[in-house]
């Protein structure tokens, strides 16, 4: 099977390609990658070593499409994956659009035109922010968790956010941009009968993430506290109980296997795809496991949110695991301590990849 990624060389581009080619599928990839990214040059010999092709285009460009090679499956990695981009005063909205939306109708028209597939790698910033930033929690072990006895919304539960639960906006431009790109995917698919999967993902991580707080958290966190670098944790009264979930991209490999053999059109196209619950960890308690790993540093407090913050988010992928049988493999301590020998071994990782 012939594969291409776009976005190839970010971070999950490039660990998914060689967990996929480690997967003994006999797949024959083609990456394309704008290189805009600090860190992306990096990953771009290492692809090469291991044969993989990688063309230097732009998803925003239409014409860098017409002389990619045909593939059968397009698994799209390109995006900006900032929830504070086109707000933040350092990046522009027309740009976010242009890379998430704009860029996914370039690929869907690629698509369209060699019958290949898509898997669009989704976000759980995709589910409406009031009722999450509402939501009644409680501090437990240094972590908020939704409270005991509180009514939730629809589509919540302690087991996380399911793909029930609402879209409407506001959700950020960065989560309107993939929303958007998720619903013109799945008309495109109807429309010209090529197979579309949308799969949700929560934080990604792993070693080799670039190392932005925005983007990139916990590989963020690691690398600064061994540094010493300054760290400070933001609103919900500043004790950094705010909790995400972690998924190592290595297991989406068999999910994307599965979804680039399976024609049954009777599956969800949308999933949730996460660590869960017991893949989930606040700030408090990340500084808890880099105080015990490489010694005590002080983080500071601010307790006034940011745009589109939410206490806790984790995301339900009891759907995955009845469509697909799938659970998360790589639990969080696997991951951190991955994170932190690459922090280890690389310390100047935050100048190169966070600049």
């Amino acid at each position: 099977m012939n594969i291409l990624i776009t976005g190839i060389c970010g971070f999950v581009g490039s660990t998914l390609t060689r967990a996929l080619l480690a997967a003994g599928e006999n797949l024959e990839i083609v990456g394309v990658d704008n290189f805009i990214r600090p860190g992306s040059e990096l990953n771009r010999r290492e692809l090469a070593k291991l044969g993989v092709k990688i063309i230097h285009a732009d998803v925003r460009s239409a014409t860098d499409f017409e002389t990619l090679p045909k593939a059968d499956f397009v698994i799209d990695a390109a995006a900006n994956p900032s929830v504070l981009a086109g707000v933040d005063g350092k990046t522009s909205s027309r740009q976010l659009l242009e890379h998430n939306l704009w860029g996914t109708i370039n690929i869907l028209e690629y698509c369209k035109t060699h019958r290949a597939g898509l898997i669009l790698l989704s976000t759980s910033r995709v589910y409406s922010v009031p009722p999450l930033a509402a939501l009644a929690v409680e501090v437990h072990q240094k972590a908020f968790r939704p409270k005991a006895g509180a009514t939730l919304p629809d589509g919540l539960t302690s087991a996380g956010v399911s793909e029930k639960f609402s879209t409407a906006p506001p959700i950020s431009l960065y989560g309107s941009s993939k929303l958007a790109s998720e619903a013109v995917a799945l008309e495109y698919a109807e429309t010209f009968q090529f197979p579309v999967w949308v799969n949700r993902c929560g934080v990604l991580a792993g070693a080799g993430q670039f190392g932005k707080a925005d983007q990139g958290i916990f590989s963020f966190w690691l690398n600064a506290h061994l540094r010493r670098r300054p760290l400070k944790y933001i609103g919900f009264g500043g004790g950094g109980h705010q909790v995400r979930d972690c998924l190592h991209p290595n297991d989406l490999v068999p999910v994307l296997l599965a979804q680039m053999k399976n024609a049954d059109k009777s599956k969800p196209r949308i999933v949730n795809l996460s660590g869960g619950a017991q893949n989930a960890m606040s700030l408090a308690q990340l500084t808890d496991w880099c105080d015990t790993r490489f010694g005590k540093h002080s983080v500071a407090s601010e307790a006034a949110p940011r745009p589109f913050d939410i206490p806790w988010m984790v995301l339900d992928s009891s759907l995955a695991e009845k469509t697909w049988h799938w659970s998360p493999q790589i639990l969080l301590p696997q991951i951190l301590e991955e994170i932190a020998q690459h922090a280890g071994l690389h310390p100047d990782w935050l100048e190169i990849s966070g600049s």
